[in-house]
Parts: structure tokens; sequence; C-alpha cells
């Protein structure tokens, strides 16, 4: 059996479908259903129960789904720890806006811990590109804040975050213990620019069109409410200065902290990267 006829195998045991599989390995659906039939004849059993709707596993494929899985990771450890002792495993990493989170330090220390030996690169971003450079192929995999679009992206949730409004801490509403969004409605807001994700700039302005200055970054956000007494939204938790606060918003879904990296990527050092993150942001 070779790995690359596997990996397919595995790609249309995870779909149930043809077709999302062959989109996922990005190939035309023809050869992916010739391999697979190649792979049933030297199994010498069905795999996939097959209809007009999808196809399901037989017992034999489920039985084989497993021990593929096994069988690839394995594959996917030994080319990392090879190319790792060649010097030449690299990932880079796109980070959104502040990387002083303490998931991030978790994450980045048990992750030499695991991989020694791979170069990371990592690519600070704005807040006006919420995929940190992915669609652009600038990184391999980013931590970011969600939601945005995610065409042709997969999203692995780390953790949720709740949502307040930044305020100057000479503000009235600042003593508040808890304000909605109704409440901020005459206030001016910053925001993005008009190009910026529109699924983004919908939940970080509220969901409702806002009038203010345009920032790009963290600091130009607290700066823009410390000179202009602006407001705008940010997850709670982060040390802010004295002249500043945050009050939490009631009727706010909360920031989602997510892993993302583009659908089908098969580089096990992404694989990694993400398990990696999952445990540590859990902690």
């Amino acid at each position: 059996m070779e790995l690359r006829t596997l990996r397919y195998f595995v790609a249309v045991a995870e779909e149930l479908h043809f077709g999302r599989a062959a989109t996922r390995l990005h190939m035309s659906q023809p050869p992916l259903s010739r391999a697979v039939r190649q792979l049933e004849a030297e199994v010498g059993a069905l795999l996939f129960d097959r209809s007009p709707t999808g196809v399901t596993l037989t017992a034999v494929g489920a039985v084989l789904l497993d021990e593929a899985r096994a069988l690839l990771d394995h594959a996917d450890r030994v080319r990392v720890r090879v190319s790792a002792a060649a010097g030449s495993a690299t990932v880079t990493v796109g980070i959104l806006g502040d990387g002083t989170d303490p998931g991030v330090s978790r994450l980045a220390a048990a992750f030499r811990r695991v991989h020694p030996g791979v170069d990371v690169r990592v690519r600070d971003t704005d807040l006006t590109d919420p995929t940190c450079g992915l669609r652009a192929g600038l990184v391999d995999v980013a931590l970011t804040r969600a939601p945005f679009d995610e065409t042709a992206l997969t999203v692995r949730a780390l953790r949720s975050d709740p949502v307040g409004v930044v305020l100057r801490a000479d503000d009235a509403l600042a003593h508040r213990d808890r304000l909605r969004l109704a409440e901020l409605d005459d206030r001016r807001w910053f925001r993005f620019p008009p190009d910026t994700d529109p699924v983004w700039q919908a939940y970080w302005h509220g969901g409702a069109p806002r009038e203010g200055p345009v920032v790009r970054g963290v600091q130009e956000c607290l700066q823009a409410v410390l000179w202009n007494g602006t407001v705008g939204l940010a997850p709670l938790g982060h040390d802010l200065p004295a002249e500043l606060a945050v009050v939490p918003l009631a009727d706010m879904a909360p920031s989602r902290v997510v892993a993302v990296w583009n659908e089908g990527d098969a580089n096990p050092l992404v694989r990694s990267f993400v398990e990696i993150a999952t445990a540590a942001f859990r902690r």
C-alpha cells in the first residue's frame, strides 16, 4: 500500500463523499475513485458502501481507517524528525496583533520540547487581516480570533474570551459593571478599513455601521480611545494602561481564539502545531 493512496482513502473516509474528498485533496474525482478501487482490489474487500448521496465505511474500511491514520501519523513524524536533523524543517506562524497571550508562551515552550530542531518563523500582523497572511501564502498556520470568512480554511477553536468595550477611565460609562451595545450607539468608534474581511468587521463593529477613526493595530485602537475618547471592542483579560478601562458587554458573543490553516494542508508540522496549541490553550 502506498502512503499517497492511504491519504486518499482517509480523506474519503472522513468526508464520506468522493467529491468533497477530491476538493480537499486538490484533485479531480476520477483519479481519486480509481485509486480507491485499486486499494479495494489490493485489500480484497470493499472499503465503502456507495450511494448517490455519498458513501459509508464497511467493517473492513473502519479497520483500515484506524490503521491508516496510525501509519500516516508515524510516517509524518519520521519525515519531521529527518527534516529537523537535516536542518531543513521550518514552520511559519502568523500571530494576530498581540503575542503576549499566556497561551502563546505555553505553546512556544511545548512546541520547542516536541520539535527542538524545527525553525519557527513568526509573522506579526495587524488587525486588518484576521488570517495573518494565510490566504496570501505568507504563513503555514495562524493564531488569531474568529469570526472571519472561513472559505477553504480549517479552523480549530482553542479558547473563548468574553468581550467588553474599551473606554477612557474618566468616561461616565467606565464605572458601570456591565453595558449593552445599544448604550454605545451615539459614540464614535475606532473601526477597520473598508476592505477588511466583512465578517470580521461586523463582529468587532458590534453588528452596525460605525463612525470614527480608522485603525490597523492594537496600539492605534488604544490611542484612539485615549486621545479622542472613541470606544471599541476588545477581549477581556488584557492589561491596559491605567488611563483606560474595559467594561464587559452583556449582549456580545465571546471572541474565539483559534488556530487556522489551509484546508487539505497535509504538512505534519502544521498538524502537530495545532494539537500542541489545543493542549496549551486549555490550561
